[in-house]
This record gives structure tokens, sequence and C-alpha cells, in this order.
């Protein structure tokens, strides 16, 4: 008896062990599982972030970044291009009638090729020549002649006067046969040559006008009204410009005044050989006075 009851209490102390044993084991690895879960848990969580932002960040790259707002401005209208319009365009008055062909001497390059100096004569003068040359200033006749050409143009058409120049460029070959010609085709009431002087005596100074004589053996019935013509230019010329009046001066060897067909005179404007003149024909403000005492002396021959 006493021997079973040994047994008994040794298989039940090996029982008790055994429980023991397992319930230990189970504590064990549940304990372990659950540090397991949570550490895989803390992982997960952990990918997922980063998954997160990965796709933040991708969307970011793949979406276009926002433009700044354009201004809105107001259409602009595309402008034609200017026509270049006459110089005197804007100043024309309603006309008065008279018609005045002005001859700016010269041009850029003379001609020496003969022509005849009148209608019918076998005498013969090189067609254009070139002009003299300011020794103060350096501009060249042809150059004076041709500004104060189109200002000149300009205010008689201001005063109510068609205009005709015989050139408007320095690079023409025009001979003064053939501007004489241009005035009578224009059937112009008068022809105003434009010049300026030029000498060896340097101390030459002032204007005068040429115009023909009565015994020209071409325009002699022209002779009175040129005279007249450029006795009002010369006058109202120098009282403008303070130009010593040299006077008016009878010549009828001028080819461009032998074949005109209407009252005709030169103005010759001072001389560029005269340090004074020179520069005086060069000033802005002394070439309105020019023009202004030019244009008055022709408002003073049509009166």
């Amino acid at each position: 008896m006493k021997k079973i009851f040994l047994a008994g209490a040794l298989l039940f102390l090996a029982v008790v062990a055994a429980l023991f044993i397992v319930s230990a084991k189970a504590d064990f690895f549940s304990g372990d599982h659950q540090a397991s879960s949570r550490i895989k848990k803390d992982v997960i969580e952990r990918m997922s972030a980063q998954k997160e932002e990965e796709k933040a960040s991708d969307q970011e790259e793949q979406e276009p970044q926002e433009k700044p707002a354009e201004i809105k401005r107001p259409p602009v209208e595309e402008q034609p291009p200017k026509k270049q319009k006459d110089m005197s365009e804007d100043t024309k008055a309603e006309s008065n009638g008279h018609i005045v062909v002005i001859d700016p001497g010269h041009q850029r390059q003379g001609d020496s090729h003969l022509e005849p100096n009148g209608p019918g004569s076998r005498e013969k003068k090189a067609r254009v020549t070139g002009g003299t040359r300011g020794t103060q200033t350096g501009i060249y006749e042809y150059e004076l002649n041709l500004t104060i050409g189109l200002a000149l143009r300009e205010e008689l058409e201001a005063r109510g006067y068609t205009v005709y120049m015989t050139r408007e460029t320095h690079d023409v070959n025009i001979s003064n046969m053939e501007r004489a010609k241009f005035a009578n085709e224009k059937h112009a009431d008068i022809s105003v040559r434009i010049h300026a002087n030029g000498a060896e005596n340097h101390s030459a100074k002032g204007a005068c006008v040429l115009v023909p004589s009565a015994s020209n053996r071409f325009v002699s019935d022209l002779a009175g009204d040129s005279k007249r013509l450029g006795q009002k230019i010369l006058s109202c010329y120098c009282d403008a410009t303070g130009m010593v009046n040299q006077g008016i001066q009878e010549n009828d060897t001028m080819t461009g005044i032998n074949w005109c067909e209407m009252p005709v005179a030169i103005l010759e404007m001072g001389y560029m050989t005269n340090a004074k003149d020179d520069v005086n024909m060069s000033q802005d403000d002394f070439q309105k006075k020019m023009v202004q005492g030019i244009a008055n002396g022709i408002d003073q021959y049509f009166e």
C-alpha cells in the first residue's frame, strides 16, 4: 500500500511538473509571439508610411507645376507703314492760281557734254556744272540750293502756290536746257532758279540776281517781267537776311534762261567763298529768313 502511495505521489509530481513546463512554454511562446506581432506591426506601419510618402512624391513629380497667371493685355492694333508724304502736305493752302517752278541749281555730278545755249543756237555750253563749295562749312552749292529749294516749296505751297521742282535729290543728271523745258511743260507763271556765288576774292559778299536783257535774242520779250521779278525777290531777300544787295545783273549767256518761255530770275543767295556768308547760309535760323525773303518777293511780284 505504501508503495502504491509513493508511486501515486511520484506520478502526481510528474504530472504537475509537466503541466508547469507546458504552462511556462506557453507563456514563453505567447510573449514571444506578442513581441513579434508588435515588431511586425511596427514594420508594416513604417513601410506603409514610406509608401505613402513615395506615392505623394510621385504625384508631385507627375503633376505639372502651376504656371503663374498670365497678364492679359489689350491687343495691340498693328499700324500700317506710314506713307511718306510730301513735305508740304500739311501746309498746303487754297490755291491762289499761280504756278511756280523752282530750280535748285547744279547736282552732285556735273555733265560736260554740250547743249545749245538757246533755241537754234550754234553756240553750245556744258549741260550742267558742279557749282562752288563753302570755304568754311565745306557744304557744296548743289546741297545748299536743294535745301533752300525744298524749304521754299513748302513755304510757297502754304501760301497757295502750285509748285514744281526740277529736282528733289542730288543724284540726277538734268541739263540747264532740260530744266527750262520742264518749266515750260508745267506752264509755270515764273521760274525761280536758286544758286549761290563763288569768287577768288574771298572778301566778295552779298546777293544778286541775274536776268535776261532787252537785247537777248532768245527771250527779249521776257526781259521786263524777269527784271521786275528779280527786283522783288532780291529786295525782299536782302531785307529779310541783311545780306548786301549787289543789285540786278543782266546776263544773256545762261542756257537755263534762254530756253524759258516765262519770266525767269536766278538768285545768287550769297558767296560761299566768303566766310560770313558761307556760315550764315548754313544755319537753320538764317535759312528760314532766306526762304521768307524769297517767298515775300514772289508775293510782291504777283500783287
